[in-house]
């Protein structure tokens, strides 16, 4: 029996060489191509590979299905981030976008991304309809079919963001500021990009190592301990950037070797953005965001929304509707002006373009921020426990059995995606399932990191026992 291929929050991704095979690829592309010829008269793909194993071989793969169905290709050559493809196909007016990358996974994944016309993730709606037509078996002789076909064209696709870039953004000014900035590619896709763009920056891990040293290239503060020891070894950093695997997700770090979590960065975009860039337009959030967006969206007369889990919820709002910030807690954000796309190296050129415009430092900028909504932090605890014990906690939280954890008061529940328990206007504690794994993901909010640690427990300890 045919292996079942399932596309999840953001593509299809699965082990090299066990169940993530040329032959499954083609099976994918089968579908991807059936599709294409079904929504469209003259349909053209514009694919690319991030830095992991056989990128180039996946790609070459999918190239040759499109070749045999006959359709237009626009191939990059080396790696690219997902950025890069989203963009291209808004630039080059392709049909779909393919990206070859696995993000944040670890490295002994890969996975297959659908990008829309629009530049952003295809809509959940339209990959199921290709996923629903994926075939049992390859039927495309793939040696058969050659490469060197008029159907394809080669693109330079990161040149084609490195110059997008600079059309964007004041990077004189950057580099005028003085400031010290540091990017850790995590020896993901966005290595090469950022030193053509801004070639004065200090760089770390933007060599191709498509082993990532071991580790998954998802730029959360346990991931990135090389780059706050070197920070806080060198003293004099004033911001430091890092992006993960296909560069489309972001982490920050201010001078004295702090994680800035994404909470964060989204208030700074909104804060920018309106009151210095006199921007508008609305501001979409996940639910595992801080309800504080709002609060900022309130202050300066937005209208603001929060969504399912999932970026391509936020991507569906801003290709409708005029979004100024769309944002999820997990690092990935998309602006106004851009592409209706998650990018990493673009949110952090807005906030370093913010600090140098400003002459202030990120923590100046942060305090800023706080005047507005008051200062918080936020942690996230992933809870590995059995299926059964999940399935249990999320039946009690259907069953509104919690009414208290340890001292806090629940006041008021969100079911939008998960559970979120408010206790007031500054406390909050979210429980929410896995869909693919044992694992429970707990993130709490509060004025202190300590007093968020201590919700963190007292939920575990309510929860679990």
């Amino acid at each position: 029996m045919a292996q079942k291929i399932k596309f999840g929050t953001d593509g299809w991704r699965a082990i090299i060489a066990e169940d993530y095979t040329v032959e499954n690829v083609a099976r994918v592309s089968i579908a991807t191509a059936k599709w294409l010829k079904e929504n469209f008269e003259s349909p053209t793909v514009v694919i690319g590979h991030d830095c992991r194993y056989a990128g180039e071989l996946f790609v070459q793969t999918a190239v040759k299905v499109f070749i045999s169905e006959g359709i237009g290709v626009k191939m990059a050559v080396g790696f690219v981030s997902t950025p890069m493809v989203s963009l291209a196909a808004v630039k080059l007016g392709c049909s779909i976008g393919v990206v070859i990358t696995a993000s944040h996974n670890p490295p002994s994944y890969n996975g297959y991304k659908l990008k829309s016309h629009h530049g952003g993730p295809l809509s959940p709606e339209k990959v199921q309809e290709i996923e629903d037509i994926i075939p049992d078996t390859n039927s495309v002789d793939l040696k058969a079919v050659s490469m060197d076909s008029p159907l394809v064209e080669i693109v330079d696709l990161e040149t084609m963001y490195v110059e997008h870039a600079k059309a964007n953004f004041d990077i004189e000014a950057i580099e005028k500021s003085g400031l010290n900035l540091v990017y850790d590619a995590m020896y993901g896709a966005g290595q090469n990009a950022l030193k053509r763009i801004l070639p004065n920056a200090t760089f770390i891990h933007c060599e191709h190592n498509p082993s990532f040293m071991g580790q998954a290239p998802e730029p959360i503060a346990k991931n990135l301990q090389e780059l706050e020891a070197y920070i806080k070894e060198k003293s004099d950093v004033d911001c430091a950037l890092a992006t993960d695997g296909d560069a489309d997700r972001i982490g920050l770090y201010n001078g004295s070797g702090e994680f800035i979590d994404s909470h964060h960065i989204i208030l700074l975009l909104i804060h920018y953005l309106k009151k210095y860039k006199n921007m508008d337009g609305k501001v979409a959030t996940a639910f595992s965001t801080t309800p504080r967006v709002g609060r900022m969206a309130d202050h300066y007369g937005l209208e603001s929304e929060v969504v399912k889990i999932g970026f391509k919820y936020i991507a569906g709002i801003m290709v409708e509707e005029d979004v100024l910030v769309g944002g999820e807690e997990s690092g990935g954000i998309a602006t106004k002006g851009h592409i209706p796309e998650r990018d990493g190296i673009w949110m952090g050129l807005i906030i370093w373009e913010f600090m140098a415009k400003s002459g202030k430092t990120l923590d100046d900028l942060i305090s800023e921020v706080y005047e507005i909504v008051g200062a918080f932090k936020f942690e996230r605890s992933d809870l590995h426990i059995t299926d059964e014990l999940k399935n249990q906690i999320v039946a009690n939280c259907k069953d509104n059995k919690y009414q208290s954890f340890g001292d806090y008061q629940v006041r008021e529940v969100g079911t939008i995606d998960g559970f979120k328990f408010f206790f007031d206007d500054d406390r909050w504690v979210m429980i929410r399932p896995s869909g693919t794994e044992p694992v429970l993901r707990t993130y709490a909010e509060a004025p202190t990191l300590e007093e968020v640690r201590k919700i963190l427990k007292v939920t575990e300890e309510t929860i679990c026992n």
